[in-house]
């Protein structure tokens, strides 16, 4: 029903959508909370499991409740399912 309504999946279903500019700056729509935080590693709850960006001298620009920015040189993207 969502395919044939053309319903946006993040919407419907709660998929974490994540938008990289480069290697300095990530912006993450419905995360479900903050784990962990270091200058190296910030790790985060997402629907079905976490999320995890290390890199160096990372720092939350601004989070909300669904939506935050993440700056920083980052050097990796990992899922834990």
């Amino acid at each position: 029903m969502v395919h044939r309504l053309e319903l946006p999946k993040d919407l419907m279903f709660g998929a974490v959508l994540v938008h990289i500019t480069g290697q300095s700056e990530i912006e993450i729509e419905n995360y479900r909370g903050i784990l962990l935080y270091g200058e190296d590693r910030i790790r985060l709850s997402i629907k079905g499991g976490q999320m995890e960006v290390t890199g160096r001298s990372l720092k939350i620009d601004y989070y909300t409740n669904d939506n935050m920015k993440i700056t920083g040189y980052i050097q990796q993207v990992s899922y834990i399912m």
